[in-house]
């Protein structure tokens, strides 16, 4: 059976297929078990609940939430940003609704804060200011949750710069407002409070939110774990898309150390579609209670 925990729609995150686009693509690639972990929304859940059972496919509910990290060895003690997974949590469990919808209000303040930057450096270059109209027409071209992808598209469309890339390279490294500061406590006793398992996301991930921005040492990064992060989760994603071999395995061990449940997954922002193409093992999905 094909596996896949981590997958983003557009419906709710910034994926580039709806809930319902993911659920068919799932089924022509025989996917047999999957779970829609958009970024602090659960908004989505419901109808991926619905659609999944209707098209044969188990599912499991899920949620990636951003979490700030600070560690006293490393990066002086600043913080980085680090992401769980939430999984098989009872998707109307109003306190974890409640400030995932606290966070997606901050969200849209930030949109506005980190304009109002871009336009500080375009006063600088000469380039005409953004305007509340642009910010809404920002806010209209997302269909799940407002961030920084999306104002990078705005900027290629609009023909300030040519990609997506450029755009972050340029202005939103520079021009970055910090995220929502929800801490790995609080996190953690949302998603069980709602009945629910907090995995430990791509802790190694080279490209991504990980452990990789306090230190590439695969030992040092279960150090820094088993000291600051083991008690507040019940599990670790030991197959990623962006894995090598070297750091499934270390995390697969480390993981049975401690008696961690393991998940896998793609990752799939539908760019290009990588739903089902990281080799999860079937015993996965013996870890949690399904019907």
């Amino acid at each position: 059976m094909l596996i896949d925990l981590h997958i983003h729609s557009k419906s709710c995150s910034d994926g580039n297929l709806t809930v319902e686009e993911i659920v068919k693509e799932a089924k022509i690639r025989n996917i047999g078990l999957i779970s829609i972990t958009d970024h602090d929304s659960v908004g989505c859940q419901e109808k991926a609940m619905a659609l999944a059972r209707k098209n044969g496919i188990r599912y499991i509910s899920g949620v990636e939430l951003n979490v700030t990290f600070s560690h006293p060895r490393y990066h002086e003690s600043k913080s980085i940003s680090l992401d769980f997974l939430g999984y098989q949590f009872d998707v109307k469990n109003r306190e974890l609704k409640d400030k995932l919808q606290q966070i997606a209000e901050y969200r849209e303040e930030r949109a506005a804060k980190i304009l109002n930057n871009i336009n500080a450096e375009f006063e600088k270059e000469g380039i005409e200011k953004l305007t509340k109209k642009d910010l809404r027409e920002i806010q209209a071209s997302v269909d799940g949750v407002l961030g920084r992808p999306h104002i990078a598209d705005y900027l290629v469309r609009k023909g300030i710069v040519r990609t997506k890339q450029e755009a972050f390279d340029k202005y939103l490294v520079k021009c970055d407002v910090p995220k929502y500061p929800l801490y790995i406590e609080e996190a953690s006793r949302l998603v069980r409070n709602a009945g629910g398992i907090m995995v430990f996301a791509h802790p190694n991930d080279p490209h991504g939110t990980s452990l990789v921005n306090l230190t590439k040492s695969l030992h040092e990064q279960t150090e820094i774990i088993e000291e600051s992060i083991l008690r507040y989760i019940d599990g670790v994603e030991c197959w990623h898309s962006r894995n090598d071999a070297q750091t499934t395995n270390h995390y697969i061990k480390f993981a049975k150390k401690h008696g961690l449940i393991m998940i896998g997954g793609s990752d799939c922002h539908q760019k290009p579609i990588l739903m089902g193409t990281v080799k999860v093992p079937e015993y996965v999905a013996e870890q949690f209670n399904l019907e």
